[in-house]
Parts: structure tokens; C-alpha cells; sequence
């Protein structure tokens, strides 16, 4: 697995937020924890806790777990984050049984390459669930292979943070092999400049892997939809989400 420096580096931690904003995903949750009126909620991968502390605002249990220590600081003192139980690892850490929804969000499954480790999040997750707890999360379809947008030329955008000014940003596609991608992204920092670099790889499961996955660690697939509209898998569908039940 590849570095994830946007993960690790408290440079690129610092500007996270501003790269990865709320998006149309968030709203996919947020209405998913109204629609199964869940009360205690486990954010898997949380980084720097942006969607687990509006969900804690607005009124439901949280539990925030991610591995990257840099990623927690940022979310302990996000508004909100002192209503959140923070967990600093892997979702083999949790001990609940009482949790009503699990959410993986912004493409974690993908980076949890490594087939025994999926598994071993899978069963963790069920185990942290009550009977009839939903796990929910999104996986990039790779029937259309996105990453072949991963250039400098398709990819490239510019940002502005509040703190470091001007950041451009891009993607290098390095490898493809299987269904694991390998690739790097570039920060460079006009003020300061200085351009960073993460090497990071992700995992492209197709629709019927990840079922078999979840049917495995004991779980019942309810829906899957192409979109953050709900709509269905289509040959030409960019997201693959996934809820599905404990059984």
C-alpha cells in the first residue's frame, strides 16, 4: 500500500479539508442516519472528523476511529469534536455491539487493499453492530476506469486555504496492475514554494467481489446504487455504495 501522505504529513493534513470539501456524499449519510433514525453511529476512517462531527451536532452517538494520529488532532478540536469518542487505529479496536449504523466514506474501502485486512474490517464492523445495524460505504466502479483521468492534464486544479495561500493540485497515474492502483499525488504550494508528493494505492473490487465480501463477514447486501441520487449500477456508474445489513 502506498504512503498516503494527505494522511500522515501534518503539512498536507493541515489542507485537507480545503482538498476534499463536503461534497454530495456527505448529504448521502447525513440522510441515510435520518432514514434508519439511527441513534449511535461508528465513523470508520473518519480523517479529520468533518462529516462525524456535523453528525454529532446534530444530535446522534458518534464514535470516530482512523489510524492517522494528525488526521484525530484536526478532528478533537473541530467544532463538535468534544461530543465524539475518538479512537486512534482500525476498527478492530472498537467494543461496542450496540451501534446502529457503521459509515466508510470518502473511498476508505479502497484503501483497506489487502483482502484478509477488508475481511478483518468487515467482521470488526458486524461485531460493533446491534442485530439489523447497516453498514454503509462507497467504492469507485472500476467498469470505467477513472484512473485514466489520473494525469497531470485531466486532473489539475487550483485551490486557495485560508492559512497557506494558493495549492495546485494533480494526480500521476504510476501503475495498474489487477485491481490495485497505484498512483501520486502532487501539492505544490505557490507561497511556500514547495511541491509534495504522496504515493498512494487504492483497490478496484467490482460490484460482485464487494457483495461476496459482505456476505462473508456476515452481512446481507440491501442496496446498491450507482450515484449519490439513489439511482441504480449502470455499466457507466462512478460510484458503487453499498448498504447492507447485519445478518
Amino acid at each position: 500500500m502506498g504512503t498516503f501522505g494527505e494522511y500522515g504529513d501534518p503539512r498536507l493534513v493541515a489542507v485537507y479539508d480545503t482538498v476534499n470539501p463536503f461534497a454530495a456524499g456527505t448529504a448521502f449519510y447525513i440522510r441515510l442516519a435520518a432514514v434508519l433514525s439511527a441513534s449511535s453511529i461508528i465513523d470508520i476512517g473518519c480523517g479529520t472528523g468533518l462529516l462525524t462531527c456535523e453528525l454529532a451536532r446534530r444530535g446522534y452517538r458518534m464514535t470516530g476511529v482512523d489510524p492517522s494520529g494528525a488526521m484525530l488532532d484536526v478532528a478533537r478540536h473541530r467544532p463538535g469534536g468534544e461530543r465524539v469518542r475518538w479512537i486512534e487505529g482500525d476498527a478492530s479496536q472498537l467494543d461496542e455491539a450496540d451501534a446502529d449504523l457503521a459509515i466508510m466514506t470518502g473511498h476508505v474501502a479502497q484503501a483497506i487493499a489487502d483482502d484478509q485486512s477488508w475481511h478483518a474490517t468487515l467482521v470488526a464492523t458486524r461485531a460493533a453492530l446491534r442485530p439489523g445495524g447497516r453498514v454503509a460505504f462507497e467504492s469507485r466502479n472500476p467498469g470505467p476506469r477513472p484512473w485514466a483521468a489520473w494525469t497531470p492534464q485531466a486532473s489539475r486544479r487550483r485551490i486557495d486555504d485560508a492559512a497557506h495561500g494558493p495549492i495546485e493540485v494533480w494526480c500521476q497515474l504510476v501503475e495498474v496492475h489487477d485491481e490495485r492502483v497505484r498512483f501520486e499525488c502532487h501539492y505544490r504550494f505557490a507561497s511556500a514554494g514547495e511541491e509534495l508528493v504522496s504515493a498512494d494505492e487504492l483497490r478496484f473490487r467490482t460490484q460482485p467481489e464487494l457483495t461476496q465480501s459482505l456476505t462473508d463477514a456476515g452481512f446481507a447486501v440491501e442496496h446498491v446504487f450507482g450515484d449519490w441520487d439513489r439511482e441504480p449500477v449502470a455499466a457507466g456508474s462512478r460510484e458503487l455504495i453499498f448498504v447492507a445489513v447485519r445478518g
